[in-house]
């Protein structure tokens, strides 16, 4: 009933404030794990595929900002989700923006959202990834990582630093999280100068961190849509220097082409869904185009069927992630896009 009668539901979630909708099914799908009750889906079809080292069950993830305290990894995990990204994390509790701050554009397909990284902050996260069960069953888990919004950004490499340093033991990989535009000035930490500094420094720390630990963690930046390609050579051509081994692609965007007479359309935030797919993969064609195979890409926004993955994947992304086609369309585009991948 979880995945097939998800279209019946939506209609009474869409009913709901888009935040409190989003909640009210993460508590539910919860319960229904708790219950067993998701283990009648079966088993989604096996399309294993290595990424950074990493085996994945299949090439379809769990995009970040979903379950951003990790509260929910093993209820999400149910689903058939090759790997799961949770997050993002900063150092301190913060509350995020004024509500209402998450907003449907049905007509387009898509999301905005100016949540600003509101979670428990690190201790409470680590506390829940640890209780999880999904690695120790052969998950992969990716945690993203943030600074917080009373930081200035020139100590934002503090911030990610902290994080880097709790969340290392715990994590398959970390996902740097510069892109999102929720928060002042983040985005300026994409620019050249800026993200040379922070990831010299995440750089060093994770030599030290993997000597500690005796293990190697990947690490990955994921970046905005709406990067021009001038801006997307200097982020290819800096990461594989620094070791950084791969790109989620992409963010939310700014643009509001796709929505401007969309009830919402005009609403602060970053937009997400189906206006992101283009945009997606130009910088995917981009970043593959320059970097060839040093840098594993992830490719995110946007997905709503099997055939979008698979876009994804034809423009130079390694494995993608699901997210906003989740809400229009329930779990079942989890099964689609792993068989369409599979085929």
């Amino acid at each position: 009933m979880i995945f097939n009668a998800y279209p019946l539901a939506r209609a009474a979630l869409f009913a709901l404030d888009a935040e409190t909708a989003h909640e009210l099914t993460l508590k539910n799908l919860q319960r229904a794990h708790r219950l067993g009750l998701t283990r009648c889906a079966g088993p989604v079809p096996l399309a294993p595929r290595t990424v950074m080292g990493l085996r994945l069950r299949n090439p379809v993830g769990l995009a970040a900002g979903l379950d951003k305290n990790g509260e929910f990894i093993d209820a999400l995990g149910t689903l058939g989700f090759g790997f799961m990204e949770v997050g993002t994390v900063t150092p301190r509790a913060q509350s995020g923006n004024p509500k209402p701050r998450m907003f449907r554009l049905p007509e387009a397909g898509a999301l905005i959202n100016r949540l600003g990284f509101n979670n428990h902050g690190l201790d409470a996260f680590i506390a829940n990834v640890r209780k999880s069960d999904f690695r120790r069953q052969g998950g992969v888990l990716g945690l993203n990582i943030g600074k917080n919004a009373d930081t200035p950004i020139e100590q934002a490499a503090d911030d990610y630093i902290a994080c880097m340093r709790g969340v290392y033991p715990h994590a398959d990989y970390i996902t740097v999280n510069i892109s999102s535009p929720n928060t002042k000035n983040l985005r300026a930490l994409q620019a050249g100068d800026e993200l040379e500094q922070l990831l010299g420094r995440l750089r060093d720390t994770r030599l030290a961190l993997a000597d500690e630990h005796g293990r190697h963690v990947p690490l990955l930046v994921k970046i905005a849509p709406d990067l021009d390609d001038e801006q997307i050579d200097v982020i290819a051509d800096t990461l594989p220097r620094l070791g950084v081994e791969g790109v989620i692609a992409t963010n939310t965007t700014l643009s509001r082409e796709a929505v401007t007479n969309l009830p919402h359309g005009q609403e602060a935030g970053g937009l997400s869904g189906r206006p992101v797919h283009e945009k997606s993969l130009r910088v995917i064609g981009r970043l593959r185009e320059r970097s060839g195979t040093a840098l594993a890409i992830i490719g995110v926004g946007g997905i709503f069927s099997g055939d979008d993955a698979k876009a994804k994947i034809a423009a130079g992304a390694d494995a993608v992630q699901l997210y906003t086609g989740l809400i229009y369309h329930g779990p079942a585009l989890v099964r689609e896009c792993v068989r369409a991948l599979q085929r």
